[in-house]
């Protein structure tokens, strides 16, 4: 699936909700269902700048050119967002991702229903997903 299908599918998910608090535990759920992140990844390194609470993310490229993220927070409500990101963004090429116009974000509102520490913790996110997307796509470049 297009990283487009993708959103266009998590979209469709959170449409089913009208209301914010089934909207936040269907994050939670996800950020449950999320493989934990081994402890080896869980370093400095790897820990998300401008994130309030504790959230990892790991990215590996697959022999095939593919980017594939894990991660993990100490916060149910940031481990979905991360589960969402990942979802969207696991599984393609560093030019697909730096690409992406990522608009499920605001088109399920969750840029407007997070607290402002959250939505920057969110940010975060996305530009720790591109910047390996950027440094994959150099390593190929050589």
């Amino acid at each position: 699936m297009t990283i487009n299908e993708l959103q266009d599918e998590v979209i469709a998910e959170f449409s089913d909700f009208d209301d914010w608090m089934d909207r936040y535990q269907l994050l939670i759920d996800l950020g449950n269902e999320q493989a934990p992140l081994d402890e080896k990844y869980k370093t400095e390194q790897n820990l998300i700048e401008g994130c309030q609470s504790r959230a990892w993310l790991q990215a590996d490229e697959t022999p095939d050119g593919k980017i594939i993220f894990q991660a993990e927070s100490d916060a149910l409500i940031v481990k979905g967002i991360i589960a969402l990101l990942i979802k969207v963004l696991s599984g393609h090429t560093p030019e697909e991702i730096l690409d992406a116009d990522l608009y499920f974000i605001d088109k399920i509102g969750l840029r407007e229903h997070l607290s402002p520490t959250r939505s920057n913790g969110l940010l975060s996110m996305v530009k720790q997903m591109r910047m390996y997307a950027l440094a994959f796509k150099a390593k190929e470049g050589k």
